[in-house]
């Protein structure tokens, strides 16, 4: 009998996991000065995409959404991306101001994951970073209308080439109102380190309602 629905097999992922303890005493109390330091690890190291992560929102019927946005900012304040606020995480993000970050660095068998609120970040931050973007990546925020259906490619192009000519100058380039950051404000955070045997470290930061830190380890 013909089988029309196959099970493709993805086989066993091989690692060695070798890069080292997790432990809890060598732990800083703010989950921030280890975020940072493995930040930092990950773009020394040579990474690939360093700062990319699996960004998580639900949408009003509790769907839960994902993509791959870029980290572009990150302080006491918490992790800064940007994005169209029309589009579908945005708003899911103002409808329902929650998300979670994830980051993977394969190559240190490292992983973190960031829980929080999400908040809008000022305009005057938002114009700021807009004006460090290449020409090109700001006059694509004009042209597209980020997750709105198009007819063909042709019409994406055309907005485009409609936006170099009403915009011939780099320096008069405005950000588009529709276009802006957004800030995730950690409540949680969690670090992973592959270890041998599946006996990964996961060490698990909580932030109480007076904003200290406390820090438990979670079975793998």
């Amino acid at each position: 009998m013909k089988n029309d629905n196959p099970v493709h097999s993805v086989g066993q992922l091989r690692m060695e996991y070798e890069h080292g303890t997790l432990l809890e005493s060598d732990l800083p109390m703010e989950p921030l000065e280890l975020f940072d330091q493995w930040m930092r690890e990950a773009i020394n190291s040579g990474q690939p995409e360093p700062h990319a992560m699996h960004l998580s929102t639900i949408d009003v019927d509790g769907m839960p959404a994902g993509r791959i946005v870029l980290l572009r900012g990150y302080d006491v304040r918490g992790l800064t991306f940007y994005t169209n606020y029309s589009s579908d995480k945005g708003q899911q993000l103002e409808a329902n101001p929650r998300a979670a970050a994830t980051f993977f660095w394969p190559q240190s068998e490292r992983q973190i994951r960031v829980t929080g609120f999400v908040t809008r970040v000022d305009a005057a931050e938002s114009d700021a970073y807009f004006q460090s973007r290449p020409r090109e990546s700001r006059l694509g925020a004009w042209a597209s209308a980020q997750s709105q259906v198009l007819p063909n490619r042709e019409t994406l192009e055309s907005s485009m080439e409609a936006m170099r000519m009403k915009y011939p100058s780099p320096l008069d380039i405005p950000r588009p109102p529709q276009w802006g950051g957004y800030r995730i404000k950690p409540i949680q955070y969690e670090f992973w380190q592959g270890r041998r045997s599946r006996l990964h470290d996961r060490l698990k930061y909580s932030t109480n309602d007076a904003g200290a830190w406390t820090i438990t380890r979670l079975s793998p």
